[in-house]
């Protein structure tokens, strides 16, 4: 069985040292279906990273971008909750026409308060795809956690951008929500030949703007 490593938990990354923090009562079903009662536990773990001495503060589900607001108000840091954050920067790379897809961990829940597009014509440009009901996520679901294979990831990934671009021939750019995805970003611009953005793209511009270095 191949795993990998979550490119957020490698150093390898972005070629800096990673702290980690647990933040009290996340367990992956409340913080996707966004249960508020985790904001005071998000705002903990960032203190406590900061304390630390970390230089930017990034969540490991992109679903943590409902706690945004409150985290970033909390530390004198940036914080990164999602790489949901990049959406209206990426529509404006593209022509009036074309289409960015986002690929989720479950469309069930992002709503539309998560996409941060307020432009009915923007929104129209967003294409939304999910992994629900599929091994990956069965797997992340499951207590304890049952780690995926990459092959099988980056299959159930492959196959969804297969159907939106059938549906959609319109999209020429893809951004994944889901921070399970990036193992296989790499794999999959290679294949589809499309930009492919995620969260760990808008850490490293981050952290080259806090720290100056580059992985």
């Amino acid at each position: 069985m191949h795993l990998a490593k979550a490119p957020l938990l490698n150093p390898a990354t972005f070629g800096l040292p990673i702290i980690t923090e647990i933040v009290e009562g996340a367990l992956a079903e409340r913080v996707i279906r966004g249960d508020p009662s985790l904001e005071g536990a998000c705002v903990t773990a960032a203190h406590r990273l900061v304390e630390r001495g970390a230089n930017v503060v990034a969540g490991d589900c992109s679903f943590l971008i409902r706690h945004q607001d409150a985290i970033s108000a909390a530390v004198d840091v940036p914080v990164i909750t999602s790489g949901l954050l990049l959406i209206p920067t990426l529509l404006r790379q593209l022509a009036p026409a074309k289409k960015l897809a986002v690929l989720t961990a479950d469309t069930r829940h992002l709503g539309e308060e998560l996409l941060g597009v307020q432009n009915a014509r923007d929104r129209e440009r967003l294409v939304i795809g999910g992994m629900e009901g599929g091994i990956y996520m069965r797997n992340t679901l499951a207590h304890p956690l049952v780690q995926t294979n990459l092959d099988q990831i980056e299959h159930e990934v492959g196959v969804c951008i297969r159907q939106l671009r059938g549906q959609h021939p319109e999209i020429v750019m893809l951004l994944f929500e889901c921070t399970g995805f990036p193992v296989v970003s790499k794999a999959l611009r290679r294949k589809t030949g499309l930009p492919i953005y995620d969260i760990t793209d808008l850490c490293v511009l981050t952290l080259n703007a806090v720290v100056g270095r580059k992985p």
